[in-house]
C-alpha cells in the first residue's frame, strides 16, 4: 500500500516516539538496565543527579540591598528574579499558562504522550510549530537547564538544542520529578523561573515590570498577556510589537475560556482591556549604578562582602536581604554638604565624606559620599571610584598629628605636657632628604616658643610635632595610626615613586624602614573611611572595630546568614583615648577650624584635627562626637594634580594653593554634621585620667622652683635632664631659681631652662607726660587680635 507523500513524515515521527516511549517507559522501571546506551549506569545516575539538583537548587535571585530601616537602596542579580509562594501568585495567572501550555497538566505523569502525539501530527502536517508539545514540568526542566546549570553560551546551547537524546534526558527527568514533587509545587516553581522578556525572569518580575503590581494582583487580561509571552518573548513583546501581543493575549484568553476557566463575558471583558502596559516598563536597574547618591556606599558593602568570603556568584544569585547601617537623613547630610561646598560639576576637585557611629562592639557605617556623582561618565565629571573609603593618594596632612600625640601620651607625657616648638626653618635631625641632610620644617603661622599638647593639636604647628616625633619614634607612631584605623597603610603595597612599580612592601613598612618623619605631616595614602573611623575608636574608649556597612543578612528563606568580620580590639587603653579626646577638644573654639565651626552654629564638645598637605592639593578634617565620627578630604582628583585654591566658594586649581582643613573640609564636616544633632542634648566628653593629663612618671620632671640653682642643676642632671640657666630680675635671693620651662612634665633628655634670680629689681621709670586721647577705632571689633592660623 502506497502512503501520500505528506503522510510519511508524520507516520515516521510517530514510529520514533513509539520506541522513545517505549524506552522512556523502560527506563523509568529499570534505570539500571544495560543494552541501551541511553539506558546506561552512567545515564541514569544522571537523570538521578539532575532530577535531584532541581529539587534541592533555587533559581538565581534578586539580591537587595536596604538602608537600616529597610527601605531599598540597589538590586544586584544576574538574573531579575523575586521569587514567591503559591498563594501569592493569582489564580488567573496559574488558569492563563495552564491553559496556553499544558492543559493537561494535573492529568499527565511529567510526559503529556497524548499531546505529544497530536503536537507531533500538527506541527508535520504543516511544516511549522502550530502546537507545543512540552509539559510544563518539561519546560521547568529545560528552563533550569538553561537558567540554573547552564554559565557559559556554550551551556546554553546545548541547553536548548532539538536533537532526540536531549528531548529524552528532559522527559526522563520530567518523569523523577513529577514522583518528588506536587503537581502545585511544580506549577509554583516553573512560574518562578520562566523568562518573561524585557529582564524580567520569573512571574513576580514580569508583573512589576509591565504592569508595577505584584503576581497576586494579575489580573485575567495581565495574565493572559504575561502566559502568551512564553512562546517568544520577542514576538510577542507588548513594547515592540503590541497588536500581536494583543493577539496573542486574546488567543490565552480564548483558550481559558474553551477550557471553563472563565465565562463568556468575562472572556469578552477581557479581549476588550487595553494591554495596559506600564509606560515607561518598570525596570529594575542592576548593581549600584541604579543606587544613585548611595552608589559609593554600595560598592563599599559589595567589596565588604567579597572580603568576607562571599563570591560574586553568591551575591549577584543568592536573594539575600542585606539591612545595611545606612542611615538615609545621615545621608542626605553629608551629600548636601559636600556639594554645597564643591558643586559635582567641578572639574578636577572632589570633597569625599564618611560617617562612623562609635562603639564598642561595633562601628557602624552610617553615610559616605562624594561631591563627583556616581556614575560612569567621565566626561559629565562622574565616577564609580570608591573616592569615600578607597585612600586618596594626596593624604590627610596634620590630621596625622593625632598619631604622634597618642604615641606620646602611651610613651609617658599627658596632653598637659609643655611641648617645645621650634620656629620655622627647624632643621631635625630626623627629617631629612635622600642623602641625610636635614630638611628646613616650616610652620603656617607664628607660635610661642612652648604650648601645650592640647594647645599644639589645635593650633597644629609643624616644627612642635616634628620635635615630638624625635622622642616617639617614627616606627611607633605609624604602628599607632594601623592600631588606630589606619589599616590600609599596613596592607597596601608601597609604590617606588622613581619607576612606579608597586614594592614587595607595604606603605606602613617601608616608612618605618626609612624613618620618615614626615609621617606626622599626613602625606601618605589615606582613606577617608578609615580615619573616620580613627575618631570612631577614640570614641570607643580606645577600642577599634572594622567600619562595617552590614546589620544583618537574610537568605531567600528568610534566615539568619553569619558573616565572617574581623573581630574588634582595644587598640590603645581606655584612659587614653578618652583624655586624647579631650585633648583635641579645642579645634572647634580656639584652633583651625574655628572659624567654620561659628559659621555652622556649631556649640558641643567635640574633638576634632584639621590638615592641609605642603602643596595644599588636599585637605582633610577629622571631626568627632560621641554619636558619630566623620572625615572630609577635599583634594584635586585629576591625573596631574595642581595646588587647590578656596576663597570660600569652590576650590579650584591654581598656582600657589591657599585650602586648609579649616576651610572646605571642615565647613562639609559642620555643615553635615550640625544639623543631624540640632535636636539632641549635646552629650559631655569622657572624663579624663591623670596619668594622661600630667604624664607618667617616667615622664615627670623634678620642680626645682626655689631650691638654688647649683642643688636645682645637680638634681635635674642626675635625673638625666640638660639644663640651662637664665638671670632674671626678682627679689628672691640672688641664685634661687625662680621659673623652670618645661615644668612639671617633660621629655627624656629634654633641655630644662631654669630662671635663676638676680636678687633685685630695678626701680621703675617715671611715669610719662599727659598724652592725647586716642582716636576711636576704625577697624572692626575684633581687628587686631591674635586669631589661630586658618590652616592645619
Amino acid at each position: 500500500m502506497r502512503f501520500p507523500r505528506r503522510l510519511l513524515r508524520p507516520l515516521g515521527v510517530l514510529a520514533g516516539l513509539c520506541v522513545l516511549l517505549g524506552v522512556v517507559t523502560a527506563g523509568m522501571a529499570f534505570p539500571l538496565a544495560g543494552g541501551l546506551g541511553v539506558l546506561s549506569n552512567e545515564a541514569g545516575d544522571s537523570v538521578t543527579s539532575s532530577s535531584a539538583d532541581l529539587v534541592g537548587t533555587r533559581a538565581p535571585l534578586t539580591t537587595t540591598l536596604t538602608d537600616s530601616d529597610g527601605r531599598p537602596i540597589a538590586y544586584l542579580f544576574d538574573q531579575n528574579r523575586t521569587e514567591v509562594t503559591n498563594d501569592q501568585i493569582s489564580a488567573a495567572m496559574k488558569g492563563a499558562m495552564l491553559a496556553i501550555e499544558d492543559r493537561r497538566f494535573y492529568e499527565h505523569d511529567g510526559v503529556d504522550w497524548q499531546g505529544t502525539l497530536r503536537a507531533v501530527v500538527a506541527n508535520s502536517a504543516s511544516g511549522d510549530v502550530v502546537q507545543g508539545a512540552s509539559t510544563i514540568t518539561q519546560q521547568y526542566v529545560k528552563n533550569y537547564m538553561l537558567y540554573v546549570d547552564a554559565t557559559t553560551e556554550a551551556e546554553r546551547l546545548k541547553a536548548t538544542e532539538q536533537t532526540p537524546a536531549r528531548k529524552l534526558k528532559e522527559a526522563r527527568i520530567a518523569l523523577q520529578l513529577e514522583r518528588q514533587l506536587s503537581k502545585d509545587e511544580i506549577l509554583n516553581r516553573y512560574l518562578n523561573i520562566v523568562f518573561l522578556g524585557n529582564g524580567s525572569y520569573g512571574v513576580a518580575a514580569g508583573a512589576r515590570t509591565y504592569f508595577n503590581t505584584t503576581p497576586d494582583k494579575l489580573t485575567v487580561p495581565q495574565a493572559a498577556m504575561l502566559a502568551g509571552m512564553v512562546r517568544s518573548t520577542t514576538q510577542f513583546d507588548p513594547v515592540q510589537n503590541p497588536q500581536t501581543a494583543l493577539q496573542r493575549r486574546n488567543v490565552v484568553i480564548d483558550q481559558m475560556r474553551q477550557q471553563g476557566m472563565i465565562d463568556d463575558v468575562q472572556a469578552r471583558q477581557a479581549m476588550a482591556a487595553p494591554l495596559g502596559v506600564a509606560n515607561p516598563l518598570v525596570r529594575v536597574p542592576n548593581g549600584c549604578i541604579g543606587a544613585g547618591d548611595m552608589g559609593f556606599f554600595c560598592k563599599y558593602v559589595v567589596q565588604y562582602l567579597t572580603e568576607a568570603g562571599f563570591s560574586e556568584e553568591q551575591i549577584n544569585r543568592g536573594g539575600y536581604t542585606i539591612r545595611t547601617t545606612l542611615d538615609r537623613r545621615a545621608m542626605t547630610e553629608v551629600k548636601r554638604s559636600l556639594d554645597k561646598e564643591v558643586a559635582p560639576e567641578t572639574p578636577n576637585v572632589a570633597n569625599v565624606m564618611s560617617l562612623v557611629q562609635p562603639g564598642k562592639d561595633k562601628h557602624r557605617v552610617l553615610a559616605m559620599g562624594s561631591s563627583r556623582t556616581f556614575g560612569l561618565n567621565a566626561d559629565a565629571e562622574e565616577t564609580s571610584y570608591g573616592l569615600p573609603y578607597q585612600p586618596v593618594n594626596l593624604g590627610a596632612g596634620s590630621t596625622y598629628k593625632i598619631f604622634t600625640a597618642a604615641t606620646a601620651l602611651e610613651k609617658g607625657l599627658g596632653i598637659n605636657y609643655s611641648m617645645q616648638v621650634p620656629p620655622s626653618g627647624y632643621a631635625s635631625p630626623i627629617y631629612t632628604d635622600g642623602g641625610g641632610r636635614p630638611i628646613p620644617v616650616a610652620n603656617a603661622g607664628n607660635y610661642p616658643g612652648r604650648m601645650s599638647l592640647t594647645d599644639a593639636l589645635a593650633q597644629s604647628p609643624n616644627t612642635a610635632f616634628i620635635k615630638l616625633e624625635e622622642f616617639t619614634g617614627v616606627p611607633d607612631v605609624v604602628d599607632m595610626a594601623v592600631r588606630l584605623g589606619m589599616k590600609s597603610l599596613a596592607t597596601t603595597p608601597f609604590v617606588d615613586p622613581g619607576t612606579g612599580k608597586r614594592t614587595d612592601k607595604s606603605i606602613a613598612e617601608v616608612i618605618k624602614d626609612q624613618r620618615l618623619a614626615s609621617f606626622t605631616l599626613g602625606v601618605t595614602p589615606t582613606s577617608v573611611l578609615e580615619l573616620a573611623n580613627v575618631g570612631a575608636t577614640l570614641f570607643s574608649q580606645g577600642t577599634w572595630c572594622p567600619p562595617t556597612p552590614i546589620d544583618s543578612i537574610t537568605d531567600a528563606d528568610g534566615k539568619n546568614v553569619a558573616i565572617t568580620e574581623e573581630p574588634c580590639q582595644q587598640a590603645v587603653e581606655p584612659a587614653l583615648a578618652n583624655t586624647l579626646v579631650t585633648g583635641l577638644s579645642k579645634d572647634d573654639v580656639a584652633g583651625t577650624s574655628a572659624a567654620a565651626a561659628k559659621a555652622a552654629g556649631w556649640a558641643r564638645p567635640m574633638a576634632g584635627k584639621t590638615g592641609t598637605t605642603q602643596q595644599h592639593k588636599s585637605a582633610a578634617f577629622m571631626g568627632a562626637i560621641p554619636e558619630m565620627a566623620g572625615a572630609v578630604i577635599t583634594f584635586d582628583n585629576s591625573n596631574r594634580p595642581r595646588p587647590l585654591c578656596d576663597g570660600g566658594g569652590a576650590p579650584f586649581a591654581c598656582g600657589n594653593g591657599n585650602i586648609f582643613g579649616g576651610k572646605t573640609p571642615a565647613r562639609t564636616w559642620y555643615g553635615a554634621v550640625t544639623p543631624l544633632v540640632a535636636n539632641t542634648p549635646p552629650t559631655p566628653l569622657p572624663a579624663t585620667d591623670p596619668r594622661y593629663l600630667d604624664g607618667g612618671a617616667e615622664s615627670r620632671i623634678p620642680d626645682v622652683v626655689g631650691r638654688s640653682a647649683s642643688a636645682a642643676r645637680g638634681e635635674l642632671e642626675g635625673a638625666g635632664w640638660q639644663v640651662t640657666t637664665r638671670t632674671v630680675d626678682n627679689n628672691a635671693p640672688e641664685g634661687t631659681v625662680v621659673g623652670q620651662e618645661p615644668r612639671g612634665a617633660a621629655l627624656p633628655g629634654e633641655q630644662v631652662t631654669l630662671q635663676v634670680s638676680s636678687g633685685s629689681v630695678p626701680a621703675p621709670p617715671p611715669p610719662p607726660g599727659p598724652s592725647p586721647s586716642p582716636a576711636p577705632p576704625t577697624g572692626p571689633p575684633d581687628a587686631g587680635q591674635a586669631r589661630p592660623p586658618d590652616g592645619g
